[in-house]
């Protein structure tokens, strides 16, 4: 069962050539920010921090349970920072993203659908929706 909330803590490193962005349960999501920007490290580290969680909800993998906070060892240019992410929007946001494909169609059926302004994406949707017998309610 998927949850809809998910809260770890980020260890941000200021440097002089920006902030650097660590999630210690999170092996591989390393988001940063300009130098002395915190509002862009705070947005990109809940960004990335749902589209990993994202990744590994697709590949069905475990979460892992958040480290304490005093569990963490801190560099004196570092700070934790609790992120939270609500990801309903974060999977609808990825889930509705649309994908281009490629069909091929007789020269003349092409033709005669410019001719008619036709929007062949739309058509194609509407027939795999048939086809699949989706009920979009």
């Amino acid at each position: 069962m998927l949850k809809d909330r998910y809260s770890y803590i980020a260890v941000f490193s200021y440097d002089d050539d920006g902030i650097c962005i660590e999630f210690p349960d999170l092996p591989g999501c390393y988001p940063c920010a300009d130098a002395n920007d915190t509002d862009m490290a705070l947005r990109n580290a809940k960004e990335a921090m749902g589209l990993h969680i994202w990744g590994m909800e697709q590949d069905n993998e475990e979460l892992p349970a958040p480290t304490p906070i005093t569990d963490i060892s801190l560099a004196p240019n570092q700070i934790p920072v609790l992120i939270d992410v609500f990801m309903p929007p974060v999977r609808e946001r990825i889930n509705s993203k649309f994908v281009k494909k490629t069909l091929s169609l007789p020269a003349w059926l092409a033709a005669k659908a410019d001719e008619d302004g036709v929007n062949c994406s739309k058509i194609f949707q509407n027939a795999l929706i048939e086809y699949l017998h989706i009920n979009q309610g």
